[in-house]
């Protein structure tokens, strides 16, 4: 089971080249700079108040030597005052730089979106779906809370740190460098522990995890388990996991009982010796009285748990500037030059196809050719089947024509031009592909096949959908064309979403129809009714017909037989049949003996 939590983002060694690059993220922040630099000053203000705290509170203990009520008064009104202004500077500092994050994050959100989905089949073909997830979610979530409050925490202590070190210098020079050889090595200690433990915590998720991973597996398969009496088997393979998650917990909680000793005794050990150190020079009268000895030692707890917890917020901050970089990663790939008008009419293209001495080999595995010097024609309004084996590189050709991938040699001509000499949209615009796995969008009906012309009216969708075949089965729904598919279609059958993907086509208009093995799923009453629409579908266009089952083309004006990446055979049905010991014979007697 794939688990993925905050802790297992890399860190980055923060260098000029690091912080620079994720210094970019302003370049997103438009007009919103102003609101993260009088964040700053408002986060300046908290922390001179926060400072101001510790000092007024030592004056109004030391009232009680002085017995002045009226000064006492005075002291704590201050205090409240400054309270009051801190949580105001607080309060704007917080949604200051929620505004400016949010916003920018919004910025980064949609280039990072609309660059990713402009990107070439090659960068997908080499990246898994999990991977861009997590840039999108878990890296621009991880820089969310870093510009949000890590850096405006990372600020403040720092601030409390070097304020608070001033004014112990102040009350007590020797005081303070007691307490600086204690109390920060103190709590640095106590934070590298903290993390230890976490390891082991987390360790024993990722156990527990892989424990449920048997129960999933298990449960999935049960008919396997039962068929095979494995009950025993499986139940020992569960208890083995089980034990280990026993056996870390136990040594984590172990590890956290010292932790619990350590913070009792080191941690609160230190103050104590701040506070008998501090003792001493008050009675000495190194230090003026009980007052600032109270300063002092808030002073002190201010500084050690702002030690401990810079040491945890650097961390993060290491973790958003490598989250950063990935983001920037992508957002640097150069996606494919698509026209920005999405408005514009589509300029139609006749249809006529011709490949001439077309080489190619995937990017992912150069060192294999899958087609060598392809040579072929589909005229306006031909029907022209691509056959083989599994393997032969019929399914590449679809892509070629979609311009996918680059060809390595040849030319690819439509209507006598170089399919380089098109712009995509235009290109894109005129073709259609009706694939064996049809994944559908988890919208309506309407949706889907408006996907094929989205500004398309109600009557062009009902047309399109009755040619289809698939207005019988879209009325057969209570919400009829309002019917969600749910995920990828999953509510639909293989029949019916392929007659879905065919009303989207048919919406479309293309004038060069590509099917990719269409019917090679679908039972035989679903491939009859998708064969129907597929007919209609294929009036007036050139269609390319990738195919498995050899009874759906036998009236294609022309089949190419591939075998190694070349044409091996080429002709109609009847022609190739008369072929002694053809390819194609040999894969029709396979076929037809079957049945």
């Amino acid at each position: 089971m794939a688990r993925f939590v905050e802790n297992d983002l890399p860190k980055v060694k923060l260098s000029a080249s690091s912080l620079n690059k994720a210094i970019l993220i302003f370049k997103y922040a438009g007009n919103n700079k102003w609101k993260f630099y009088v964040g700053l000053v408002f986060l300046l203000l908290t922390g001179a108040t926060a400072l101001a705290f510790p000092k007024l509170l030592g004056m109004l203990v030391d009232c009680v030597n002085a017995k002045d009520l009226n000064k006492a008064t005075n002291i704590a009104l201050g205090l409240m005052v400054i309270l009051f202004l801190q949580s105001i500077f607080s309060f704007f500092r917080l949604s200051l730089f929620i505004n400016f994050t949010e916003n920018t994050l919004a910025n980064i959100r949609l280039a990072l979106y609309s660059n990713l989905i402009k990107l070439p089949m090659t960068f997908f073909s080499q990246k898994r779906v999990g991977e861009l997830n997590s840039r999108i979610s878990s890296d621009i979530t991880q820089i969310q809370d870093t510009l949000t409050t890590t850096i405006a925490e990372f600020l403040r202590q720092f601030i409390l740190i070097i304020g608070g070190i001033i004014f112990l210098a102040t009350i007590s020079l020797k005081l303070t460098l007691m307490m600086l050889s204690i109390v920060p090595v103190v709590a640095v200690a106590a934070v590298i522990f903290g993390r230890f433990i976490r390891k082991f915590s987390k360790k024993v998720q990722d156990q527990v995890a892989e424990s449920q991973v048997i129960v999933e597996e298990t449960l999935q398969g049960i008919t396997n388990v039962k068929a095979f009496a494995n009950e025993w088997y499986e139940i020992a393979r569960y208890k083995g996991k089980i034990n280990e998650v026993v056996k870390t917990a136990i040594k984590g909680g172990i590890y956290r009982g010292y932790f619990a000793s350590f913070i009792i005794f080191c941690l609160f050990g230190a103050i104590v010796a701040v506070v008998w150190y501090g003792v001493n020079l008050c009675i000495s009268g190194e230090i003026k009285g009980v007052g600032e000895l109270i300063s002092f030692v808030l002073y002190s707890t201010f500084i050690g748990a702002s030690f401990g917890g810079i040491a945890e917020l650097y961390a993060q901050i290491q973790k958003a500037v490598g989250a950063t970089e990935r983001v920037f990663e992508l957002l640097d790939e150069t996606p494919e030059k698509i026209n920005s008008n999405q408005n514009q009419n589509t300029e139609k293209i006749k249809g006529n196809v011709s490949f001439k001495n077309v080489q190619f080999s995937y990017p992912s595995r150069p060192e294999i050719q899958v087609l060598k010097e392809v040579n072929f024609t589909a005229n306006f309004g031909q029907k022209i089947a691509i056959v083989g084996p599994s393997g032969a590189g019929k399914s590449t050709i679809s892509s070629l024509l979609l311009r996918f991938y680059d060809i390595e040699g040849g030319q690819i001509l439509i209507d006598d031009k170089n399919i380089y000499d098109y712009d995509l949209e235009q290109l894109r615009g005129n073709m259609s592909i009706v694939p064996q796995d049809v994944i559908l969008f988890g919208g309506t009906i309407r949706e889907n096949i408006a996907y094929g012309k989205p500004n398309a009216t109600e009557e062009e969708i009902l047309i399109a959908a009755k040619q289809a075949n698939a207005l019988d089965f879209v009325n057969g729904f209570p919400e009829k064309f309002e019917t969600l598919v749910g995920e990828r279609g999953i509510k639909l059958s293989g029949g019916q979403r392929q007659r879905i993907a065919i009303a989207r086509a048919l919406l479309k208009n293309p004038s060069i129809l590509i099917l990719d093995e269409a019917t090679s799923s679908l039972d035989s009453e679903s491939e009859k009714l998708v064969q129907q629409a597929l007919e209609t579908l294929m009036e007036g266009r050139t269609s390319i017909i990738i195919a498995h089952r050899l009874s759906t083309i036998r009236s294609a004006d022309a089949i190419l037989v591939l075998n190694d990446g070349k044409i091996a055979e080429k002709g109609t049905h009847k022609e190739l049949l008369e072929i002694e010991n053809g390819i194609y014979k040999n894969l029709s007697n396979l076929q037809f003996s079957e049945y």
